[in-house]
């Protein structure tokens, strides 16, 4: 038998197991490493510290997404021994395999940043990208009273890139609703050059910004946190009252020290066929991918509608045909019950327009309406039933253009 050994369920890699268990030839067997036993909803992190989301919806068992058959490995991953096949556990167990598909995912990383876990962690000083750090957070909101809240991104790429400007417009939401906006500034703090890099959308988003009377700071690259205040690398300083940052974002670190990585632990990879860079036999989908595009749940499904054409190809010993074009699609929640939608690939900015259907939508790309945010709700039920046991979506994992207006012919108005 031959072993396809798969590195990381979440997301990415519990659907490629489903979808490629179905398909795999007999003379294959699937293993999977996995050192959690529960599977977080990540998307709901979001909406957690603002008591939005039922904590318990959040987690369910990892054994239940993976189909009979697969063999399941508990434990860390070591380091892979690319040259000689193998994958090396922390306790010492040694797994071989004939392919090696690394899903380890991306992980924030305060202790990269001076002082970020220092006095005031898990006190002034929040992440919402943890499980732990999101409960933490319901509580510091629920004692906030006023004061100046700053929403700080250390660094990209990072998990849902637009989760930090969700954060803002929620807790200008969250705060309205309580009859204290007026109590409390907040900034939104970022190293981009804008609320969003790609034009059309940053536009709009930095409107978003500024009807809300959230400050915009830019190009702030943080050096250290001390004394109860961002500084950056030219020594501006952003004091905050309340801090919900998101740390740096980094791969596995096996990844690095099996020399697979770029400076992040992102495993380097072509970004059409995720065949890692010098391998034929090694793989990263995902977020522990190094890829031009948003490490977002919508691309590691979109990636693996991708990867699994190519991969009956590569095994079958044929050319692999089909490359990913860095396809994602993200709703962005706007508070007052309204949400964006936003799509787009390597080559495509975020435009304006319908989706997923030209005429009719139902949904609006840049546009604030209820139905996008209905449709970030509904997307729960969706990735449990749908999206992880790797059962069909509805839409194509192929960008389009059919219902999007061109950025030469978008007006100064949206």
């Amino acid at each position: 038998m031959k072993r396809l050994l798969i590195l990381g369920s979440g997301t990415a890699g519990t659907i490629i197991v489903n979808k490629l268990h179905r398909r795999l030839p007999e003379d294959w067997e699937i293993h999977v490493v996995e050192p959690s036993r529960e599977h977080l909803y990540q998307p709901g992190l979001l909406f957690l510290p603002f008591g939005r989301i039922d904590p318990r919806n959040l987690h369910r068992e990892t054994e239940a997404f993976l189909p009979k058959g697969v063999t399941r490995w508990t434990g860390t991953v070591q380091r892979v021994v690319p040259d000689g096949d193998k994958v090396e556990l922390e306790d010492g167990t040694v797994i071989e395999y004939d392919q090696l598909v690394i899903a380890t995912g991306t992980t924030p990383r305060p202790d990269q940043t001076p002082g970020m876990t220092g006095p005031g962690w898990r006190e002034t000083i929040h992440d919402f990208y943890t499980y732990e750090g999101a409960l933490a957070l319901w509580e510091a909101l629920r004692n906030f009273e006023g004061g100046r809240l700053v929403v700080h991104v250390s660094e990209m790429p990072i998990k849902c890139p637009v989760a930090p400007l969700e954060f803002a417009f929620l807790a200008d939401d969250h705060f309205r609703e309580l009859g204290i906006r007026d109590d409390v500034d907040i900034v939104y703090v970022t190293p981009l050059s804008g609320a969003f890099t790609k034009p059309v959308a940053s536009r709009r988003l930095g409107d978003m910004l500024s009807r809300r009377r959230i400050e915009l700071e830019t190009d702030f690259y943080v050096e250290r946190i001390e004394d109860g205040a961002l500084w950056s690398y030219d020594e501006r300083e952003v004091p905050f009252d309340l801090l919900v940052t998101v740390p740096v974002n980094m791969g596995a670190k096996f990844v690095g020290e099996s020399g697979l990585g770029d400076e992040l632990d992102f495993v380097k990879v072509d970004q059409g066929t995720f065949l890692a860079e010098g391998y034929e036999n090694i793989f990263a989908i995902g977020d522990a991918a190094a890829l031009p595009t948003s490490k977002a749940g919508s691309v590691a499904h979109f990636a693996a509608d991708v990867f699994v054409e190519n991969f009956l190809e590569h095994i079958a010993g044929l050319p692999m045909t089909r490359r990913f074009d860095g396809h994602a699609n993200c709703f962005v929640e706007a508070g007052g019950g309204k949400a964006l939608l936003i799509d787009f690939n390597y080559d495509t900015e975020p435009l304006p327009g319908k989706y997923p259907l030209a005429s009719i939508g139902p949904l609006s790309l840049l546009k604030e309406t209820r139905a996008n945010h209905l449709g970030k709700l509904a997307f729960e039920k969706i990735y449990w039933n749908v999206l992880l046991p790797g059962r069909p979506m509805p839409v194509a994992s192929e960008m389009s253009m059919a219902g999007k207006i061109p950025a030469d012919q978008i007006g100064d108005e949206l």
